[in-house]
């Protein structure tokens, strides 16, 4: 404390000439219409830079993420292309009625929260655009969820990361199926259940769509087995897998509009009741 009051005392007289200068300065500026509106038209002038600077600070990052995650979009587009191809050309043998099934809306990520036990995510297409509830969603990297409502122009999905949420799934190694659900814990995790203890699994194993409705097709990854656990009693694994999409930059995703829906839910209304 004393040296700080020293340093002051020593240079007291810069001090007060300094105190003098922005004095007389704000009194220039008050009394004095020209100097005013110069000093705000100034002062307003390097607040805008410095916004724009900080904004195209925040553009640049966020911009990064957003042509990785386009960059993935044209990688998928144009393995999709290759595939096409290579059924047209008769390369693969493929039911034309399971190409056909499912069609694509791409659409813009504008809400999205992570941090819920009951997560959402909003999107900015809706009925115009063909959505209806009840459809799958992916995204590049893998399953986000389903529609839960539309309005004429947007969409509420019920995020994966959400407790009432329950996707069929299988082990794409081993073909045998259970169900993703999450725990309301880590959203870079999800819980896979209902897989029998005789099964062979192995870390890194993936876990897909198993195609056993009419909303999400075949395939489509949901995430990688990390951990695998098994009590000595128990009739199924516990099983921890690492989810394909990161749902902290999910920026755009594909709504799978299923054709065949509508005769799957009426035949199985006819059969038993009410649509799986």
């Amino acid at each position: 404390m004393e040296r700080l009051l020293y340093f002051f005392f020593q240079y007291r007289a810069f001090f007060t000439f300094l105190l003098l200068e922005i004095l007389a300065g704000w009194m220039i500026i008050q009394n004095n219409q020209y100097q005013s509106v110069k000093y705000f038209n100034t002062s307003n002038q390097i607040a805008a830079n410095l916004v724009s600077i900080s904004q195209g600070v925040r553009d640049y990052f966020w911009l990064k993420k957003v042509n990785e995650d386009l960059a993935a979009e044209n990688t998928f587009l144009r393995t999709e292309l290759e595939r096409q191809n290579r059924i047209l050309q008769g390369g693969d043998s493929v039911d034309q009625k399971a190409i056909d099934q499912f069609d694509f809306v791409h659409a813009k990520v504008i809400n999205n929260s992570v941090s819920r036990f009951k997560n959402y995510i909003t999107i900015n297409q809706g009925l115009r655009s063909g959505i209806e509830p009840g459809m799958a969603v992916i995204s590049t990297k893998g399953v986000v969820g389903k529609v839960k409502s539309v309005s004429e122009h947007y969409a509420v999905l019920i995020s994966l990361l959400n407790v009432d949420e329950y996707i069929s799934s299988a082990v794409k190694r081993t073909n045998n199926f259970g169900t993703i659900h999450w725990n309301g814990t880590d959203p870079e995790y999800a819980d896979l259940l209902y897989i029998p203890r005789h099964v062979k699994l192995a870390i890194q194993d993936s876990v897909v769509t198993s195609g056993y409705n009419a909303i999400f097709p075949p395939d489509i990854l949901v995430g990688i087995v990390e951990e695998v656990s098994l009590r000595e009693d128990a009739p199924f694994f516990e099983i921890k897998v690492k989810l394909a999409q990161d749902f902290h930059r999910l920026a755009y995703v594909k709504v799978i509009r299923s054709k065949l829906k509508p005769e799957v839910d009426s035949l199985e209304f006819a059969t038993i009741g009410e649509p799986k």
